[in-house]
């Protein structure tokens, strides 16, 4: 007896006669394709002169942000 995995690539049911919603775009590649399309973007912002370094206390101060909202104690009334 052979058996079918659902896929999350299926927002309806099939039984009701439509047709799965297809994945198009960056969903439709595979990861190793989307890393490597991203690599290639990123460096030509780089040769182009356009892409933006974090300075030391630019990346400090995000990383400080990040900290404080992962460790922010949660809402007991939620």
């Amino acid at each position: 007896m052979e058996t079918m995995a659902k896929t999350s690539t299926s927002t309806k049911k099939e039984t009701d006669g439509t047709k799965p919603k297809s994945r198009r775009g960056f969903a439709g590649m595979d990861r190793a394709a989307v890393r490597a399309l991203a690599s290639r973007g990123g460096k030509a912002a780089h040769e182009q002169g356009t892409a933006h370094e974090f300075t030391s206390e630019e990346a400090r101060a995000a990383g400080r942000k990040g900290g404080l909202a992962s460790h922010k104690p949660r809402d007991p009334k939620s």
